[in-house]
């Protein structure tokens, strides 16, 4: 999501005639999007600005300097008082008013900005898209922002106090903008939402039995030219029966599920207000994989959460064995004010979550990459999406299920739904050569 608020922000100033600077020392203005979700984030962040603050102003004094985002929603006026060479400070509901705020700034209307009000109808405001470039996914794929907020108040998460309440855009407003989207090359949107498949639970009625977001991905699905729809992220309470057929009825909805467990143990995951148990899970995993053959399986799980024993990260360990995860996403416990988790008693020392993150972190690798072995000798439907970040006489793209797939081939193949016979395989990536072009 923030690298979707991100691209709409820098999208609104290029349309005001901003241009992409070639580094921090020449820019005339510097914006960090910022996020709260672990201390070290917020920390990497002021530690950026600071040294912006002392580098970039020594020789462009007239350098506008900003922060966008969770922390500076969390934050506000106290980022000032911490940096005061910061000019700019936008909460999460205020981000499309970074041209006009600059504008302001730039003609001397105002001296400094701090505005975290809250703002109706924020949650439609993020739709501008940057044009198509070469070498990377832009005009390939697109995210798009259906909702803002979160209702869901986990006991180790800000978010619900930096994004607010759940506010979900209609339907038609966003096919509009996927249809914008692929009349312009666009060939995959993934759906946004910080829990993304709570979309209208409030706002829109259950139709034939149809939830909001299942009806919102079926009226995507008709967008003629669209290749695929992903979405991210989901809540595993979130997923009712009419989304998990989906996956076995509508084809442009790719197999893949990525379900943020957090942990093993039913202890903790009552704790964290999670909302639903281990066996739950596994079943619900069990459904999709019923459902879509090689549907692949991602997840996000903290360790060290307060009060967690050895016997609660065993049963972590053991339902990452048991379920075995293609991808998972491993986060050490972070403090975040105002949250009930900070001021839960048993917080654990920074050793021992080391500790146990480095142990999962071996499971969960060894896990995916046995899995990537598996696929060695198999053709996988690949959409290519521009040159390899690591090598640009190669071509990188994804494969339905989440894989990332580099190969030989030349720039017309771009945008392309390829065929790829998988060779070999490291600890993340598959490499390959195509098999069949243009399945379509």
């Amino acid at each position: 999501m923030n690298e979707r608020d991100s691209e709409a922000v820098a999208a609104q100033l290029m349309a005001k005639g901003y241009g992409v600077a070639p580094d921090e020392s020449q820019a005339d203005v510097i914006l960090l999007n910022t996020c709260s979700v672990r201390d070290s984030a917020e920390q990497k962040a002021l530690n950026k600005m600071d040294s912006l603050a002392g580098q970039v102003r020594k020789h462009r004094p007239d350098t506008l300097l900003g922060f966008m985002g969770c922390m500076a929603q969390s934050r506000g006026e106290e980022l000032i008082d911490q940096l005061p060479d910061v000019d700019l400070v936008l909460g999460t509901q205020k981000i499309h008013r970074a041209g006009q705020y600059l504008d302001d700034l730039f003609a001397g209307r105002r001296e400094r900005v701090v505005d975290t009000d809250a703002e109706k109808g924020s949650e439609a405001a993020i739709r501008e898209h940057l044009p198509e470039t070469k070498n990377n996914s832009a005009g390939i794929t697109a995210f798009v922002s259906i909702m803002q907020g979160c209702n869901q108040f986990c006991t180790f998460c800000i978010v619900p106090y930096t994004r607010g309440r759940e506010r979900c855009r209609n339907i038609e407003d966003i096919v509009a903008e996927c249809r914008g989207l692929v009349d312009d090359g666009v060939k995959e949107v993934t759906l946004l939402g910080q829990i993304v498949n709570s979309y209208g639970k409030r706002e829109i009625e259950s139709k034939d039995g149809k939830s909001a977001f299942v009806q919102l991905i079926e009226a995507v699905h008709e967008i003629n030219g669209l290749e695929r729809i992903r979405f991210t992220s989901p809540h595993p309470k979130g997923y009712g029966k009419d989304l998990v057929e989906s996956y076995g009825r509508l084809p442009k909805l790719v197999e893949n599920a990525h379900l943020p467990v957090q942990s093993g143990s039913d202890r903790m995951l009552k704790l964290m207000h999670r909302g639903y148990t281990r066996d739950r899970f596994v079943e619900l995993v069990n459904q999709l994989r019923a459902v879509r053959s090689g549907i692949g399986v991602g997840t996000d799980i903290i360790v060290g959460f307060p009060g967690e024993t050895e016997e609660d990260f065993e049963h972590t360990l053991s339902l990452c064995k048991q379920v075995k995860f293609d991808n998972a996403f491993l986060f050490k416990y972070s403090k975040r004010r105002d949250t009930p988790a900070a001021s839960m008693p048993d917080q654990l020392p920074e050793e021992l979550i080391e500790e146990r993150h480095a142990h999962l972190m071996e499971v969960t690798d060894e896990i995916r990459q046995r899995k990537l072995q598996d696929y060695i000798g198999r053709r996988m439907e690949v959409l290519v999406e521009g040159y390899s970040r690591r090598n640009t006489e190669r071509l990188e793209g994804r494969t339905r299920c989440n894989k990332i797939v580099i190969f030989e081939g030349g720039d017309r193949f771009i945008g392309q739904v390829l065929e790829v016979e998988i060779e070999s395989a490291t600890k993340t990536t598959l490499y390959g050569n195509p098999a069949i072009i243009n399945l379509n």
